[in-house]
């Protein structure tokens, strides 16, 4: 993982160095690019994914129109993908039968505004190549066994589509009202390297 650390430490340097030559340039302010960065992450939570997917469980009107259009459903709840432009969001449903995961080879595109800030994990080399040649291996080590009969389908993200998973909800949660059913879904689950 020392290539990871290395990598992160020359992508940091030229970002600073693109931001100092724009303010040596006075193209921004000294704290602009803080600020823009602040207000972009103001609202970014993987509480808001746990939201959408709570009403997903609870309203089945509400799944279909989050199924066939991501980006116009998780508007109604006043959310959307979080991106410094529109992007596509689709959400895929884990299933009996299938379990999706999501992942960006590239980099790390993320529905960040519905998942919040992505972790270390998720942009490291690591998981970007391993969860596409080896999805039951990585999710093996998230904890997830899921019995042979399940396909698993990885998803790549990119800068104009996004995706999240929609996970199933779990048994036991039926009489479960849609507030309480927000602390059960976990960013992993939203990932699709947790079960919920």
């Amino acid at each position: 993982m020392s290539g990871d650390h290395h990598d992160d430490a020359l992508l940091s340097r030229q970002v600073r160095r693109l931001e100092t030559l724009l303010e040596e340039k006075g193209l921004v302010g000294r704290d602009t690019v803080d600020e823009v960065i602040d207000g972009f992450l103001a609202g970014a939570s993987p509480v808001n994914g746990a939201k959408v997917v709570a009403r997903a469980w609870t309203d089945p009107a509400y799944k279909a129109r989050l199924l066939e259009n991501g980006a116009a459903a998780v508007a109604e709840l006043g959310f959307d993908a979080g991106g410094v432009q529109p992007q596509r969001l689709r959400v895929v449903e884990n299933t009996e039968s299938v379990h999706n995961v999501i992942v960006c080879t590239l980099c790390s595109c993320y529905p960040l505004r519905l998942l919040g800030p992505s972790p270390g994990w998720y942009k490291s080399e690591a998981y970007r190549s391993r969860v596409v040649r080896d999805p039951r291996g990585v999710l093996a080590e998230f904890g997830v066994t899921l019995d042979d009969g399940v396909r698993v389908t990885v998803w790549d993200s990119s800068a104009e589509t996004r995706y999240m998973v929609l996970p199933r909800r779990p048994a036991g949660t039926g009489g479960m009202g849609e507030g309480e059913l927000v602390g059960v879904v976990s960013r992993n689950g939203l990932i699709g390297t947790g079960l919920v």
